[in-house]
């Protein structure tokens, strides 16, 4: 087995669902995450500074000899990985094409909504995705800015009536639209798919991007699916008392004090 660890990186706390489904799928992996927290979200960002923020991103995991690396982040896997995907020597894999693969085999109707952040839904690559596999499919997107902070603020329940209400807002024109598919198209959503489901209802089939990245991951050549315990290392550019206290929301664990505070302007020297 390649004992070389898996880079995963983020903005900020979303991609550790894909840290998640990574242990899940493949617990004997060992796994390397970097949040870049001094500079969430980057759902906000111009295309050129998510560019450059993700090269540096991906610059710092490859200092660890990464054998792979997955993009847990809709935004960068929306509007910057097209232009380096192929610029590293390891595979690396973003979120958007396996979750419009999920998407297109679940659907029947034609009819597929994407949430996301404003620069994922502006980027158009969910809808270039969707129509190259699904020519005649109807997509509908909409910006969801409020669902991260909601997020991180530990506002995640159905029975709350602010992400209730938010949702409600978001959603209303896309459930009218009679969508049978939603690609949570952020990797902060899917800490919130009950509530978005309560809301949708049952015959609407939600996409984690997260875990269909994952399982494309698994079908590559060179990593096991064995039960031998990987190792997980933890590391942010601000606040990592922060983060560790928020991380167990997304990985159903604590992480202690296993998370480590980098500058990227002086690694990257």
């Amino acid at each position: 087995m390649d004992q070389r660890p898996i880079g995963v990186f983020d903005s900020g706390l979303g991609g550790l669902t894909a840290v998640r489904a990574l242990t899940e799928r493949l617990p004997s992996e060992n796994i390397v995450y970097f949040g870049d927290t001094a500079r969430v979200p980057y759902g906000t960002r111009s295309p050129d500074t998510i560019l450059r923020y993700a090269e540096q991103d991906i610059r710092f995991l490859k200092k660890f000899d990464v054998k792979a690396l997955v993009v847990a982040c809709g935004t960068v896997s929306a509007v910057a990985l097209p232009k380096i995907a192929n610029d590293y020597p390891f595979p690396i894999l973003g979120v958007v094409a396996p979750a419009v693969n999920a998407a297109a085999r679940a659907t029947a109707n034609g009819k597929i909504g994407l949430l996301g952040t404003s620069a994922t839904v502006k980027s158009g690559a969910y809808e270039r995705e969707i129509k190259a596999l699904l020519p005649s499919a109807e997509v509908f997107s909409t910006a969801c800015p409020l669902f991260v902070p909601l997020v991180e603020n530990g506002r995640v329940r159905k029975d709350d009536l602010v992400l209730m209400t938010v949702i409600e807002e978001y959603l209303t024109p896309i459930k009218a639209a009679g969508v049978d598919t939603l690609i949570l198209g952020c990797t902060h959503y899917p800490i919130i798919a009950d509530a978005i489901a309560a809301f949708m209802g049952d015959e609407v089939t939600l996409v984690n991007p997260s875990a269909e990245a994952v399982s494309s991951l698994a079908s590559l050549p060179n990593f096991s699916e064995n039960t031998q315990g990987g190792t997980l290392r933890f590391y942010v550019s601000d606040d990592p008392v922060g983060f560790s206290k928020n991380a167990e929301l997304f990985l159903g664990h604590s992480v202690g004090d296993a998370v480590a505070q980098i500058s990227l302007e002086e690694t990257l020297r």
